[in-house]
């Protein structure tokens, strides 16, 4: 069977079953399993498949949302060096906001020992890393928890955030592009997500470039509404430039 008519093959497998992965692929068409990843990459980059850990759904899929494990083992060198890179954006001894997010986690289990800050988090892991922090005063923004994200959500949560200010936030989304904005699969999420935003004077999108492009069902922002995204090198210099138009400086970690 040629490349074509294997991918062919899995994008309707993909389509009957809502998804595919790639151990199943291998043993279905007796090939490696790097030749299966590069099938699902080129049917990722053809826009009829999104790449997940393990595995591909159909890219129609706007409300699939992967739970918390399986978020913090997808591109996990690229989010280390994210949240490595991120920490220069701490203020001293200023006010930070911690979105939800297996990056921004990462950030959170980062930052040195010596670090003075006042952290505001509606996200329980985030919050659990960091309540042993000698140097730091944490702020759990209260609500009903997502069981998928363990992150607060609802009136509790939003309230709490129209009562402060903050000098940065530190942001999380699983989509984002100049078209579509800031994306995320739920919208109880996505609205605790865009008062964090409008709570801070500096926002910060803490992004891998996997997501960049993707679409998702609940939008809270506009790449306008950001002031620098931290993603990592799998973002093209003309990828890089198109988001830098849209409004916020690109790093690439």
């Amino acid at each position: 069977m040629y490349a074509p008519e294997r991918q062919q093959e899995i994008l309707r497998l993909a389509r009957d079953g809502g998804r595919v992965d790639v151990v199943s692929l291998a043993e279905e068409f007796q090939v490696t399993a790097e030749t299966i990843r590069r099938d699902l990459k080129a049917l990722d980059r053809a826009g009829v498949l999104r790449r997940v850990h393990g595995g591909a759904i159909p890219a129609g899929r706007l409300d699939f949302e992967p739970d918390l494990a399986e978020r913090e083992s997808t591109a996990a060198d690229e989010k280390d060096r994210i949240a490595k890179a991120a920490l220069v954006e701490l203020p001293a001894d200023g006010t930070v906001i911690l979105d939800a997010g297996s990056t921004v986690a990462l950030l959170a289990a980062a930052i040195p020992p010596e670090t003075s800050l006042t952290v505001v988090t509606h996200s329980l892991p985030i919050a659990a890393r960091l309540a042993d922090h000698p140097g730091i005063q944490l702020h759990l923004v209260g609500g009903r928890v997502r069981h998928r994200t363990r992150a607060a959500v609802d009136a509790w949560a939003l309230r709490a955030y129209g009562e402060i200010r903050a000098d940065v936030a530190l942001v999380a989304a699983n989509g984002f592009s100049a078209g579509h904005g800031l994306t995320t699969p739920d919208l109880a999420e996505a609205a605790v997500k865009r008062a964090a935003v409008a709570a801070a004077r500096r926002v910060v999108l803490l992004a891998d470039s996997s997501k960049h492009g993707q679409e998702h069902f609940a939008r809270f922002g506009a790449l306008s509404d950001v002031d620098l995204l931290i993603t990592d090198s799998g973002l093209s210099p003309d990828d890089a430039a198109a988001v830098e138009q849209a409004g916020p400086e690109v790093v690439r970690a």
